[in-house]
Order: structure tokens, then sequence, then C-alpha cells
């Protein structure tokens, strides 16, 4: 932790980012940084690759995002640092550019890294952590920097996206003594909790229980499918950032081991999300499709046929239960 913390007290322009399709786990740890460096009159930004999705819209202030734009970096960066993810090609073209202006960039994360596809140089990288939030806390800790409601608010958003309020914490009980220290200053976590996990509307509840309807069962009903085109997501009015709630429901079946959920985003090009309980592993097989992840739970792009894809997923698991 000491070569981190040393790099942020040195520095004075700061640049945070995370992942394209942010989730609530990079947003939350970038924010949470972001009013703790505040604090130091550092001079930080926070850019992101592409727009922040609308299910965060209601409770985050859009006014800290700023989104990439070529050439948008006149004066020399000092440090960079990335959360949620170890993967540099998932913010491109920020990379890129960012690499001519900053003389450190490091990634700050809790995934595993890639055994195929780019290594960072640098990087402060925690497996055990449930969350990036968990490691953002310790750095905000050693920068002794007061934890205040709006720093607590950001680290609670990460803690309890990334473990599913706490149903997914690894073993380890530093989920809830963060949430012990952070919770009495928060007004209402019941609010995160509906801004996260509820809030469905009628026309997201149709959609979810079309794709539920689709499901396809393989290998004794141990691997569930489903293919979601993108005209269903718009005919319903939806946004792509919809569907992630689709596989994890699809996991809570008793039977299925494997929940994979293939969301068309243009004719076959398709975002590949994995789930898995008990022994299944899905990095693996993330990666063989270029994308990456945790052991339970990754993802990847991919261009090709749906029906080639899905019996190569089939294939590939079914050797894995043998």
């Amino acid at each position: 932790m000491k070569p981190i913390v040393d790099l942020i007290k040195n520095a004075n322009k700061i640049v945070l980012t995370t992942h394209r399709d942010c989730d609530g786990d990079g947003l939350g740890s970038e924010l949470a940084l972001f009013h703790a460096l505040k604090k130091l009159n550092k001079d930080v930004q926070i850019v992101h690759v592409d727009t922040l999705p609308k299910r965060y819209e209601n409770f985050l202030n859009k006014d800290l995002f700023s989104l990439f734009r070529p050439s948008m970096f006149e004066t020399p960066i000092d440090l960079c640092l990335v959360f949620d993810t170890n993967d540099e090609r998932l913010i491109e073209p920020l990379f890129s550019e960012i690499q001519n202006h900053c003389k450190n960039i490091i990634f700050v994360d809790h995934h595993p890294l890639l055994k195929t596809g780019p290594l960072p140089t640098k990087a402060f990288i925690d497996t055990t952590a449930a969350s990036t939030g968990e490691i953002t806390y310790n750095i905000i800790k050693h920068l002794d920097i007061p934890i205040d409601t709006t720093i607590a608010e950001s680290l609670y958003l990460s803690i309890a996206f990334d473990t599913q309020l706490f149903r997914y914490v690894r073993r380890s009980i530093i989920s809830h003594q963060i949430a012990i220290e952070i919770l009495p200053l928060i007004p209402s976590p019941e609010a995160i909790h509906r801004n996260l996990f509820g809030g469905q509307t009628p026309e997201k509840i149709s959609f979810i229980s079309k794709a539920l309807s689709k499901i396809m069962y393989f290998l004794d009903n141990k691997i569930a499918i489903v293919l979601i085109h993108s005209k269903e997501i718009s005919d319903f009015g939806l946004t792509a950032e919809d569907t992630r709630d689709v596989v994890d429901k699809i996991l809570d079946i008793d039977c299925v081991q494997v929940a994979v959920l293939f969301r068309e985003d243009s004719k076959n090009r398709y975002k590949i999300s994995f789930r898995s309980k008990s022994f299944l592993d899905v990095l693996e097989i993330s990666e063989l499709f270029g994308g990456g992840g945790h052991h339970h739970a990754s993802g990847a792009m991919i261009e090709g046929e749906f029906l080639k894809i899905r019996d190569q997923i089939i294939d590939y698991f079914k050797k894995k239960i043998e």
C-alpha cells in the first residue's frame, strides 16, 4: 500500500477512471477517492470512456464525470488510477491517450490477472477483496483522510453492489467491518439499495419475464443459456445495462450451475456474461473469448454465429463436468 499512497501524496494532477460499461464497484471506488482527494486539495478529475449507465443517473451527480475525447489533456498528468479492472483494453481509447500525458498509470483492482491478454505494468491487486471498494477504503485510511458522509456513501455503493448486499463476501469479514464503520455516516442506506437493486419499471419486469421464458437448458439442466436480441431491448424501451439482472436471476435456479447470457449488440456481435456456483470456474472460458473477470462472474465480447459459440460453450462445460 505504501508506494501507491506515496504516489498519491506526491501527485497534484490526478485522473481517475474505470472500465467501460461501468458498475457500482468501479463508480463507488472512484467517487470515494475523488471526494477524499478533494480534501487534500488535489487537482482531480474523473474521466470515462463511455456515458454513465442510466441506472446510476438517478442518484449520482453526472457533473462529476467527464466523457473522454481526443486531445482533452492539455497539461501533464502526475497520476492516473484505474479502478475495478486490470485490462487496459477496457479503458481504450483513454489508455493510449493518457500514456502520452501521464507519469504513472496504476490499476487498482480485485480481479485475477489475465492468463492471456495484456498485463498491467503497475497495479495494486488484491484478489481476496470482495470489492474494489475495500481496497479504496484502505487507501483512504492510509492517507489519513477522515471519512465523511459523501465518502461513506460512495464506499457503500461499491461494497453493496459487488457483494450483492453481502451475499458474496469471499469468506471474509472485511466487508462487514467496513460497513459497521461507515453505516452510521449514511442517512439512508435503503436508498442506495433501492437505486442499485430496485426501482424496476413495468417495462423492465416484462422484459425480464420474456428473457427468462427463453432459457435453454443443457447437460441435465446444469447449464442455462439465454439469447437476448437488440430489438427486444429496444422494443421495451430499455438499454443494454438493463440486461444485467437477467443472468443473476438465471443462476438462482437450483439445478443451474452455470448461467450464460448472450446480449446481441449488433449482427453476430455479442456481449456474453457468465455466472457460476459450486465447482465450475467461468474465468477461463471468458479469457478464451478475449474477456476476463472473476472465477464465478466473468464476461467477454465476441463476434461469430450464435449457435457455433453456444455449442463451444456447452462442449467446454461438458468436458469440465466430466
